[in-house]
């Protein structure tokens, strides 16, 4: 005959058998789950090949070509002919790029080659034709491939003021100056290019120098006197002289 003592012994040891494959099943699961997690972050990881020598050298090697279009406005196109082969020298020798003028649309366009080497090369050419088309001159336009601290920040006058008729004329007139007085003190201050094409501004320069010829033309615009601009300016560029 069987008694209590025997089957308390009993469920102790079911019970100790089912606790112990419980523990293994959860430990199974908690590795699965770990092989799982360690498979998804290798997928996840980025595998980059290996780079070559010539590679590290020329970031340009084996590279898709770049191109750029920029349309020739109508009243640039007789200067861009002219200046033609002064412009192709520096893009061709220097930015090692590819140019060619298509007369069926009158675009300048760009094409990285082999032989480029600078990744940002196609966008300085593209802002350097771009600055020449505007109207600035070739030579200040060229800076623009050598300085990469160098913007143009484009405005119309109607954005400062709403005027109409004579008085847009009178604002252009003082932000020009007489004989180019006025834009001339305002460039060889800021140290800044200014080019007055109709109703539209366009400067040339550095951010902080942009900023300062910006809000002298501004004041011009607005009505303030030249000699209260003159006077700003003179204090502008002393304060520049003593900062170099």
């Amino acid at each position: 005959m069987t008694s209590m003592m025997d089957y308390d012994v009993k469920d102790d040891d079911d019970s100790i058998m089912l606790d112990n494959a419980a523990v293994l099943q959860q430990t199974h699961l908690v590795q699965q789950q770990q092989q799982q997690n360690s498979l998804n972050n290798q997928t996840l990881a980025p595998n980059f090949p290996a780079v070559s020598a010539q590679q590290a050298a020329n970031p340009m090697v084996n590279q898709q070509a770049e191109y750029r279009r920029v349309r020739v406005p109508a009243n640039r196109y007789t200067p861009l002919r002219e200046a033609w082969e002064h412009m192709m020298t520096p893009i061709v020798k220097y930015m090692k790029l590819q140019i060619r003028m298509n007369t069926k649309n009158r675009s300048v366009e760009l094409k990285t080659g082999p032989a480029t080497t600078d990744p940002d090369a196609i966008q300085k050419a593209a802002d350097f034709i771009k600055a020449f088309l505007l109207g600035f001159d070739l030579q200040d336009s060229i800076a623009l491939l050598r300085i990469d601290d160098l913007y143009v920040d484009s405005f119309q006058v109607e954005d400062v003021k709403m005027l109409r008729g004579d008085h847009l004329a009178r604002a252009i007139g003082r932000v020009a100056g007489q004989d180019g007085k006025t834009k001339f003190a305002i460039e060889n201050a800021t140290r800044t290019r200014i080019v007055v094409a109709g109703h539209k501004i366009h400067i040339l320069g550095s951010f902080s120098n942009i900023k300062i010829a910006r809000n002298a033309v501004c004041a011009l615009i607005m009505g303030s006197p030249p000699g209260k601009v003159y006077n700003r300016m003179r204090g502008v560029a002393s304060r520049m002289n003593e900062r170099l």
